[in-house]
């Protein structure tokens, strides 16, 4: 049946919603590949430190555009704009690639080059993923599914974070660092063919339409949910930059299918904050069980606690924010949720590459102290300020 030229979807799992779940999975995984990668492969250009700074930059990219984006998906085709913003990051990972021989003898540029670039990836994945789980997910669901949809999506994202670094990891040992880059571009290729093959009707602009606002970008309200997920992912993040295996990101995998058939069988009648509670306990035996340096524990039990914490903790937040959010604000609590999400993860990752290999456990001093911080401020303060301020 179809009213006014736009598709009804009985249920949810239907073609047009895989499609563009797979192109989150794919987008976000081309992100991920450079994790484990990148940060040694510019070292050897331009060291350490600018290596940080480029991956770091990334992180301030992404809330470059995010302002504009109710505006873009509004003034020109919101598949369009998803569709130009993925081909600028595959050309952003091209140019990574090629601009040290591209310079040749005139290497003092490539320092701001490799932070400019990292920059502009940065910002064309925001508002990728900003218009793709704000607006096109949701435009293909119906009203009574879009909570639904926007949970399950969104696990497509956290499984490339085990699925982007373990496929890296493999094709770097394998092939090269070049051939990552290949990868990473064709996941990028592939998502947008996902996106073409999607129908979206065309819709007439609002009048009055702003070209900068915080609609579709950030919830402004929801800053206490923003930071505590931030100092989550920020953990996670550090671990990353300790842990650099492929058993490790392949176990990870495991803990996020455990965090599914947790939320179905553990947590669907329990305490609302248990989740979140239970997730930053686990977090927090993971950095302990690194202080050990027990190789079992290291390969397989701790790659699964780190998958099942931030898997359910992430989940629980992203239906926070969704639940914090106003009347169509879906999509403004869906790009705060990622923000804070990337956000933290880099930040982590910047943190992480400040340390050597002697300083692991001064780095692990710190990931335990902001989980200490991120488990008091959610016991204090943020569950008791979400009950009261919670719209759903």
């Amino acid at each position: 049946m179809y009213t006014q030229n736009t598709p009804v979807h009985v249920k949810l799992w239907h073609h047009d919603f895989w499609r563009l779940a797979l192109a989150n999975l794919l987008i976000t995984m081309s992100v991920y590949m450079f994790i484990p990668v990148l940060p040694a492969w510019m070292s050897a250009y331009v060291g350490a430190d600018v290596s940080r700074y480029a991956m770091g930059v990334y992180a301030i990219g992404l809330f470059v555009l995010g302002g504009f984006c109710s505006y873009l998906v509004q003034r020109y085709r919101r598949n369009h704009v998803c569709v130009i913003s993925i081909l600028t990051m595959v050309a952003s990972s091209v140019c990574l690639y090629y601009l040290p021989g591209l310079l040749g003898n005139n290497q003092s540029l490539l320092p701001a080059l490799f932070i400019t670039v990292r920059f502009v990836l940065g910002a064309a994945f925001g508002l990728a993923q900003m218009v793709l789980m704000s607006t096109l997910v949701i435009d293909t669901s119906e009203s009574f599914q879009r909570t639904e949809a926007n949970h399950s999506a969104a696990w497509f994202g956290r499984f490339s974070l085990s699925l982007g670094p373990l496929a890296s990891l493999l094709i770097h040992h394998y092939l090269g660092f070049q051939e990552v880059i290949w990868a990473s571009c064709a996941c990028g290729l592939v998502a947008i063919v996902l996106i073409q093959l999607v129908d979206f009707p065309f819709k007439a602009p609002e009048d009055g339409i702003r070209v900068f606002s915080t609609d579709r970008f950030f919830l402004v309200h929801g800053s206490p949910l923003f930071l505590n997920l931030m100092l989550c992912t920020m953990v996670v993040g550090i671990i990353m930059t300790i842990e650099n295996e492929v058993i490790f990101y392949g176990m990870m995998m495991a803990g996020f299918l455990l965090a599914l058939l947790s939320q179905r069988f553990v947590f669907a009648n329990a305490e609302l904050k248990s989740e979140i509670v239970s997730g930053l306990v686990l977090l927090c035996a993971s950095v302990l069980m690194l202080m050990t340096d027990n190789q079992t524990a290291i390969n397989y039990i701790i790659p699964v606690f780190v998958g099942l914490a931030i898997g359910v903790i992430g989940a629980r937040f992203l239906l926070f924010f969704i639940k914090l959010s106003k009347h169509c604000q879906r999509g403004t609590s869906q790009s705060s949720y990622f923000l804070a999400w990337e956000l933290g993860l880099t930040a982590g990752i910047f943190i992480g590459l400040g340390y050597g290999d002697g300083q692991k456990t001064a780095l692990l001093h710190i990931a335990l102290i902001i989980t200490v911080l991120a488990l008091l401020m959610y016991q204090v303060f943020t569950h008791s300020w979400y009950l009261k301020n919670k719209n759903r």
